[in-house]
């Protein structure tokens, strides 16, 4: 295993990082979940991402589970706030102070952990005052709840916002954690140059575009039984937007360049996001721990630019690459 430093700061995580969502907790069993933590650990991940909202906090707690009789100075255990927690009321929701300060104490009770190595702003929220956010996370941090603060799926300039308050409140503003991918490629226009200006890196989910760039999803033929695709508790929403004959047509010329490479086509997708300089880690999530293991071997692969020119000329034009579609991650208003 291989390790990044997260940002500017001096904290090193695993650059492949074990995620929970859509699995701990929802879409397979405690003794599933578990083995698949248990293999990521014998892989060497040390470091494990997961968020408040995920199956609505049973994913952290059953993370807490999986972890165990772990060292835990040996680990990074990164959570996250802002969605709807709990009986889902008119405050548990978004970056308030109420929110938040409520959010890391249940978090940290979850998790059975003093703190947390990284405390991260899941969405922008446009009903609440960066200011009233960002003294909540510096509070969190003074008090060693959290070590390091990040956010996901905010555009240039939130980031550059949060970066320019952080910095006055004396806080580690380290990380945001967008979408990205071979197919999913929004975040390289904007988002990673004003992340580079302000030192900030990526923690990207869905490396393998959530399993369409594995190869499985063929043109003109049904998803597979129990695949993502034909998950009813979130994951056939999310896999949509890339099951489409010309997407999975494109995709499947990746393999002969995998092949070649002697690597499974999960593999050179990870190891493609992995080749973006201002990514730290690609998150993976896994369902059986045989997957963690496939997964992990793309820790350290280097792709020449040859391969990462031929990647480019085989997905062509299916390539989403349109920066304005980073705001479509980034609500208007809260969540009912």
């Amino acid at each position: 295993m291989k390790f990044r430093h997260l940002g500017a700061s001096g904290l090193k995580i695993s650059e492949i990082t074990y995620g929970n969502w859509l699995t701990h907790g929802s879409q397979v069993e405690n003794d599933a979940a578990i083995a698949c933590v248990h293999a990521a650990l014998d892989a060497g991940i040390t470091t494990f991402d997961t968020a408040d909202v995920y199956a609505n906090t049973r994913a952290e707690s059953v993370l807490a589970e999986a972890l165990q009789g772990q060292r835990r100075e040996s680990l990074e255990i990164f959570t996250k706030v802002y969605f709807p927690t709990g009986p889902m009321g008119h405050n548990d929701v978004g970056l308030s102070r109420k929110h938040i300060m409520e959010s890391i104490d249940g978090s940290l009770r979850r998790l059975d952990t003093d703190y947390v190595d990284l405390y991260q702003a899941h969405r922008w929220d446009p009903a609440t005052p960066l200011e009233e956010t960002m003294v909540a996370f510096a509070d969190i941090v003074r008090s060693g709840k959290a070590l390091y603060i990040g956010v996901s799926e905010w555009t240039a300039d939130q980031i550059r916002a949060g970066a320019a308050m952080a910095k006055e409140l004396r806080i580690p503003f380290v990380s945001n954690q967008p979408q990205y991918s071979a197919l999913w490629r929004i975040i390289e226009p904007e988002v990673i140059p004003a992340s580079v200006e302000v030192g900030v890196s990526q923690i990207v989910w869905s490396p393998v575009a959530q399993g369409v760039l594995t190869g499985k999803y063929t043109p003109g033929a049904a998803a597979p039984t129990g695949s993502r695709a034909t998950d009813d508790k979130g994951g056939s929403e999310m896999i949509g937007r890339f099951m489409r004959d010309d997407v999975l047509e494109r995709v499947q010329r990746l393999r002969p360049i995998a092949d070649e490479l002697s690597l499974s086509m999960a593999q050179l997708a990870v190891a493609w996001v992995l080749q973006n300089p201002n990514v730290s880690a690609a998150i993976i999530g896994a369902s059986r721990p045989e997957q963690v293991r496939e997964n992990v071997a793309a820790s350290g692969v280097v792709l020449d630019d040859e391969v990462l020119r031929r990647i480019d000329e085989a997905l062509g034009d299916v390539i989403e690459r349109d920066a304005a579609k980073t705001a479509l991650e980034s609500p208007d208003d809260r969540p009912a």
